[in-house]
């Protein structure tokens, strides 16, 4: 890609042919002892223009070259409509929660660790203590924009990318297409697999944690657990509504915007609820009262890698998350719930959002974690009781 990139593009095909005046034909002479060592585009730079800055011609053709690439890139990476505005597509394989043969298929889970969607579904497995019954592969993304599995188990400990361990396969696109009748859609994560069926059953994130929720009781450990009660599905839905669309997704509408009314429009809206969540959280514990939710599980997926990743590379840059008043203690609390902050691996985030959205960081440089974000600030005393017990009766 780089080696086409920088020798096969019009950067350099359209410059008109250097004269043969005496300084650089001196110039040319010098490429004979050149060091064999040299980066070939410094070598060729310094050829034709030597130390001077490049003309204004190489800027500007560079910036239309740029520019006209990126924006096929990015309409490969993120579809968009004709303002410029990300559009989700959907997912492909939906289930009902409540499917009643769920709890006697063999069952297993891909997820990627930088994907939002996919923590989703970690983290409730874990809560309802479905680990043994629910096994993962975690994949992670390659170089080629496909997600790749190692060719043997990681030795890191806590959660971290694995081998296929149902399929045995080198990357989720073959899993996918492995199904019967094959598959040519975006092999996506969250993905849950039935091994005796060799099918998939489903790749919306949503669906997936319900149905862990209320659909597997009777192989979970926690079965008393219940993130979406009955008296609470209604305020469930409608937080789920207001954070999907302007949080959730709403990041990604700010980083993968292909116009400037397109960011302008998710940027604001972003903030806008975020400071209505913060204010909310002021008088209540958790976004639908004193039980912790399904929507707080979609919202902190979302914020714990706000500080990390949106608020730098998707440009949300307004506030960061330890800026809230709120916010942050919230995040905190949840992060400290037992189990949860072992699905969380920021390095693999990170990587996974840094090192691979070449469109957005075509440098592959990884930013270092921000203080507030590390696994020991988040450990700190979240005093949320406090925060709630300064409220006026």
């Amino acid at each position: 890609m780089l080696k086409n990139l920088y020798f096969g593009s019009p950067v350099l095909s359209t410059l008109p042919p250097p004269s043969f005046s005496p300084d650089k034909a001196a110039r040319r002479s010098r490429i004979t002892t050149m060091s064999f060592n040299q980066n070939p585009l410094t070598a060729i730079t310094n050829f034709i223009w030597g130390p001077s800055l490049p003309p204004n011609l190489l800027i500007s053709t560079a910036r239309l070259t740029w520019s006209t690439l990126w924006h096929v890139m990015m309409s490969q990476l993120a579809p968009s409509d004709s303002s410029g505005s990300y559009r989700r597509p959907s997912s492909q394989f939906r289930i009902s929660p409540d499917d009643p043969s769920l709890p006697r298929r063999s069952l297993h889970l891909y997820v990627g660790l930088p994907c939002p969607w996919a923590h989703r579904t970690l983290i409730v497995r874990a809560l309802k203590g479905l680990e043994r019954f629910i096994p993962v592969s975690v994949a992670s993304p390659g170089d080629d924009g496909y997600w790749k599995f190692l060719s043997s188990p990681s030795a890191d400990a806590g959660i971290a990318p694995t081998a296929d361990e149902a399929n045995g396969k080198k990357t989720l696109k073959e899993v996918y297409n492995s199904r019967s009748g094959g598959y040519s859609g975006r092999s996506t994560v969250p993905m849950l697999w039935d091994c005796d069926e060799n099918e998939v059953i489903c790749n919306e994130s949503y669906d997936i944690i319900e149905m862990f929720n209320s659909g597997l009781n009777e192989v979970a450990s926690n079965p008393e657990l219940d993130l979406s009660p009955p008296h609470l599905k209604k305020r469930i839905e409608e937080w789920n509504g207001i954070i999907y669309k302007s949080v959730n997704n709403g990041v990604y509408r700010c980083g993968f915007a292909q116009s400037q009314e397109a960011y302008d429009a998710a940027v604001n809206e972003l903030f806008d609820v975020l400071d209505t969540v913060d204010d909310h959280l002021g008088k209540s514990r958790y976004l639908c009262g004193d039980e912790l939710t399904l929507a707080d599980v979609c919202l902190f997926t979302t914020l714990i890698r706000f500080d990390v990743v949106y608020n730098v590379l998707f440009k949300c840059t307004k506030k960061k998350v330890v800026e809230y008043e709120n916010l942050h203690g919230y995040m905190r609390e949840i992060y400290q719930i037992p189990t949860v902050a072992a699905t969380c691996n920021f390095e693999a985030t990170i990587e996974g959002y840094y090192k691979m959205l070449f469109p957005l960081n075509p440098g592959s440089i990884c930013p270092i974690m921000p203080l507030a974000s590390q696994p020991d600030t988040l450990l700190k005393p979240h005093l949320r009781d406090k925060t709630l017990s300064q409220i006026p009766i």
